[in-house]
């Protein structure tokens, strides 16, 4: 069968003139092993190296993949790194920085979740000139501007990751703005039942059953993720959260062009140009993008053409296959310099840092998806206001005032690790945020 993709057939091209792109990956938990099994199938893609602590870890996805031991082997330096991939192996390394030195490496992809592993990882590889795709909502929205300008400067691609509900949704936006149409709210249906509560002690069985990390499934159960998600398609697009927590209303597929619309036309939203996510039957784990049409003769032709009854109307993609698309940006990025996904220069959103029980001064607080906080949606004023913590900021931050369940981690009650290049980085973020409003006064 004749190969119909432009992407692939330039994939094979680049291959065949150049060799495959070479993929340097940090991470082999969920998503990272996922990826590692992935870019064995993709042709003109292949993995270079991985960078993970656990070094069995890495050896087990590789394992997974199909790759026979022998194609495999850990290295400490750059040279190492390059050697093997030269002798067409696999480099496995503890050192990050060893990672994006290598020549060979063509392209690197953030999988460790981790917000302030992100961030050093990030600009290394800015700093080494090599395009950097980060599966790392949590530390794209807490500082993916700072990284962005960073590598602009550099001449670098940055770019947020194909497949997670962000950039999906970002394409039907796209889609939708290419065609005229007007942006009502945009979002994805939550794929786990919501549980503002969720400890990981709850979830043990269920993580276990679908082979993941507890503490990673709560972060899905628990909210937090959608949240963090739909600040980043906010700061990528200037759509944004129309309460704190947004709506999440129970609106099935069929329902959502006539339930997130404005109030007026027997809508949930106060106004237009919203971020939102549905629990309501078969959204998930689908994206969606509620549009309108400013003529009537376009309002005719899409109800003719089934997508809704109108005056508003539901662009669905029903999928997302999150890590498994995600090899899609490291093309992108090497091959046409483009990125999927970039933050806006200045946030309209936030996702801050709310307590899940009672915290009481001198605690630290641990990795979100854990016991004592959870991530929640809202303007990016709203949050400046109430002077509220990023949540990418809560990991080894010491609470200094008690807070109650449910209140606001603030920058009063809580103090983040000054040690983490992730809490400077966003620290000059705000200082110049600050001259910018001032300045804009």
């Amino acid at each position: 069968m004749a190969n119909v993709s432009s992407l692939a057939l330039e994939l094979r091209r680049h291959a065949e003139t150049k060799g495959p792109v070479t993929v340097g990956l940090a991470g082999a938990g969920q998503m990272g092993t996922d990826l590692v099994v992935q870019l064995a199938r993709m042709p003109g893609l292949r993995l270079g190296a991985i960078s993970e602590i656990t070094g069995s870890r890495a050896k087990a996805a590789l394992a997974l993949a199909g790759h026979d031991p022998e194609n495999f082997a850990e290295a400490k330096t750059a040279q190492d790194i390059d050697r093997l991939i030269e002798a067409n192996k696999i480099a496995i390394t503890q050192d990050l920085e060893a990672l994006v030195k290598a020549g060979r490496i063509d392209v690197v992809i953030d999988a460790t979740g981790n917000p302030e592993t992100g961030a050093g990882f990030a600009l290394a590889a800015i700093a080494q000139g090599k395009p950097i795709v980060m599966l790392n909502v949590e530390a794209d929205i807490t500082i993916g501007r700072y990284l962005h300008a960073e590598a602009r400067r550099a001449g670098v691609i940055y770019t947020g990751a194909a497949g997670d509900e962000p950039a999906a949704a970002l394409e039907l936006i796209g889609f939708a703005q290419s065609l005229g149409l007007g942006v009502v709210c945009a979002g994805k249906g939550k794929n786990n039942p919501l549980n503002f509560d969720a400890v990981p002690a709850d979830y043990e069985t269920e993580a276990k059953e679908r082979n993941m990390n507890a503490r990673m499934l709560v972060e899905f159960v628990d909210g937090s993720k959608t949240m963090v998600e739909m600040v980043a398609i906010a700061n990528a697009t200037g759509l944004k959260p129309d309460i704190p927590g947004m709506h999440g209303p129970k609106a099935t597929r069929d329902e959502l062009a006539q339930v997130l619309v404005p109030r007026a036309e027997g809508g949930v939203l106060s106004r237009k140009g919203c971020v939102d996510y549905s629990i309501g039957k078969g959204v998930a784990p689908g994206v969606f993008c509620i549009v309108e049409a400013d003529h009537p003769r376009v309002v005719e032709r899409m109800i003719d053409l089934k997508v809704g009854k109108g005056p508003y109307f539901a662009l669905f993609r029903p999928y997302h296959l999150t890590s498994l698309e995600v090899p899609l940006s490291a093309a992108h990025a090497v091959l046409h310099k483009r990125a999927d996904m970039v933050p806006l220069d200045h946030p309209v959103a936030e996702a801050i840092a709310v307590a899940k029980r009672d915290l009481q001064a001198g605690e630290t607080l641990g990795k979100i998806g854990e016991t004592q906080y959870r991530a929640w949606a809202m303007t990016w004023a709203d949050a400046r206001k109430a002077n509220a913590l990023p949540v990418g900021l809560a990991e080894r931050a010491k609470v200094v005032k008690p807070v109650k369940a449910g209140a606001y981690l603030t920058y009063e009650n809580c103090v983040p690790d000054d040690g983490l290049t992730i809490t400077q980085l966003r620290r000059r973020l705000d200082q110049a945020d600050a001259r910018f409003l001032a300045a804009a006064e």
